[in-house]
């Protein structure tokens, strides 16, 4: 008779069949049973572990439906022949995609760190009661499939501010609903059928992106930015038959700058021309901390070239895992039809909520609050950059909710943000930002979940880390 390694705990929550079902599972999933090992009967294990014989067979006709054992009549119950599992015990942690951008996820946000509102200054009560309304109102919805392009409500609110905050008239048949600005992305390119093709990306930009592209088999030809955004002449010299450019004319990321209108003509005639699309990211271009923010690109669009992508990540939270994609009206029955059978809109609760926040004006009124909150700790940490790091650190940018700085050029940029982490800091290293630029050294500094009492002993320490990395 075979002798299972089964300890069963009488006093456990879990009944004895699972127990044992659980123990053979794991004994067959770590080769300790290898296919074709013979299984104890019912009556000799129920003996050997003391428990009734009905028990072993629940737990035996578990085994049985999910195909880790089989009855051969005469020859008994044996392990089924499966193939080995790839994942093995004890393996190395696992590290998160693009680590030098998240160093981990579903953690408190740490000083200096980028993509974070903040977590001190949020309002919690009210958002509470917004989410149990909205919970109510899910709870109440019809049993049916829900809208995949995006909760109706929700859609049409973020029309209306669109046509507020960034000069963007559109139809709320024009808005899709999207799981964050990644989502949005996605179900552009496959909108627009360019997967394979080439496509315009700034240089410095956003890692992400740039992968995103390479992911789906574009081509990425880097872009030069200066004082007024996108080079586009140097587009034009480099691959003028592309696809696509992705920009951000809004607050360009990572430098900050607004693209300039004559650079945003040249870009629309181009895509005219060419017959090439434009994504627009609106990075940040509702947390615009000095004066109003440049209406959006896509506000200027009269041939229909410009698709326009925002999302709540960094005003509300990225937990939301909200966006929304603006479609030239004449493609959203297109667009409608591959959300429908291949992107749908996430689940409709969050969405209810961010209807009624938006609704009801207090996304408004959170911006406005955020705005006068990020710009206090931005200029204190430009301060304390000015008497702490005068040598250390050179400022190149404010950006947005971020400080630009440029470290010396002995210094790695990617080491000290390793070695920040450490020590309980964020800052994003800028080098991995460009490809065929100079890739400058420098440090992302977000100001968003500063604590002002401790921002010169962060300074301090994040001084002290650049030294010892010079």
């Amino acid at each position: 008779m075979t002798i299972l390694p089964i300890g069963l705990d009488r006093s456990a929550s879990t009944s004895l069949s699972a127990q044992i079902y659980r123990a053979i599972r794991q004994a067959i999933e770590t080769g300790q049973l290898v296919a074709g090992a013979r299984l104890p009967s019912w009556i000799d294990l129920a003996t050997q572990l003391g428990v009734s014989r009905g028990t072993v067979r629940v737990a035996y006709e578990r085994l049985i439906d999910e195909q880790f054992a089989v009855v051969l009549g005469a020859a008994g119950t044996r392990v089924a022949d499966r193939p080995p599992l790839l994942a093995k015990l004890g393996g190395s942690p696992e590290t998160p995609p693009f680590p030098e951008l998240f160093h981990d996820f579903g953690v408190a946000p740490l000083p200096f760190q980028m993509g974070v509102p903040a977590q001190d200054a949020f309002p919690f009560k009210l958002w509470s009661r917004v989410l149990t309304r909205a919970a109510r109102r899910t709870a109440m919805s019809p049993v049916g499939y829900p809208d995949p392009r995006g909760d109706p409500d929700l859609r049409k609110e973020i029309a209306a501010y669109l046509g507020v905050a960034r000069g963007l008239r559109c139809n709320p048949s024009q808005v899709f609903v999207t799981a964050g600005f990644a989502g949005a992305l996605g179900l552009a390119i496959r909108g627009l059928g360019i997967e394979g093709q080439q496509a315009w990306m700034e240089d410095p930009g956003f890692p992400l992106t740039r992968a995103a592209l390479g992911l789906v088999g574009m081509t990425v030809k880097a872009v030069p930015v200066d004082a007024d955004g996108l080079d586009v002449e140097a587009g034009i010299r480099d691959s003028a038959g592309a696809a696509l450019a992705v920009v951000t004319p809004g607050q360009q990321a990572p430098l900050g700058m607004a693209m300039s209108l004559p650079r945003r003509l040249a870009l629309l005639e181009w895509a005219r021309r060419n017959e090439a699309w434009i994504i627009e990211d609106d990075y940040l271009s509702e947390l615009q901390l000095k004066g109003r923010a440049a209406p959006a690109l896509a506000s200027l669009d009269q041939h229909g070239r410009v698709l326009h992508i925002g999302s709540f990540s960094k005003t509300i939270s990225p937990a939301l895992r909200l966006g929304f994609l603006v479609v030239p009206l004449e493609m959203a029955h297109r667009f409608g039809e591959i959300a429908t059978c291949l992107i749908p809109a996430p689940t409709t609760f969050m969405q209810h909520a961010v209807a009624e926040f938006l609704r009801d004006g207090h996304y408004l009124r959170h911006l406005r609050h955020m705005k006068r909150l990020y710009a206090a700790r931005r200029d204190a940490l430009l301060r304390c950059l000015g008497d702490i790091a005068p040598n250390s650190m050179d400022v190149l940018a404010t950006a947005g909710t971020a400080v630009v700085t440029l470290l010396p050029g002995s210094v790695s940029d990617v080491d000290v943000a390793s070695r920040a982490l450490q020590a309980g800091l964020a800052p994003v290293p800028l080098s991995p930002w460009y490809v065929e630029s100079s890739r400058r050294q420098g440090l992302l500094l977000c100001v968003t979940n500063l604590n002002e009492r401790r921002i010169a002993a962060d300074c301090r320490r994040l001084v002290e880390l650049i030294h010892e990395g010079s």
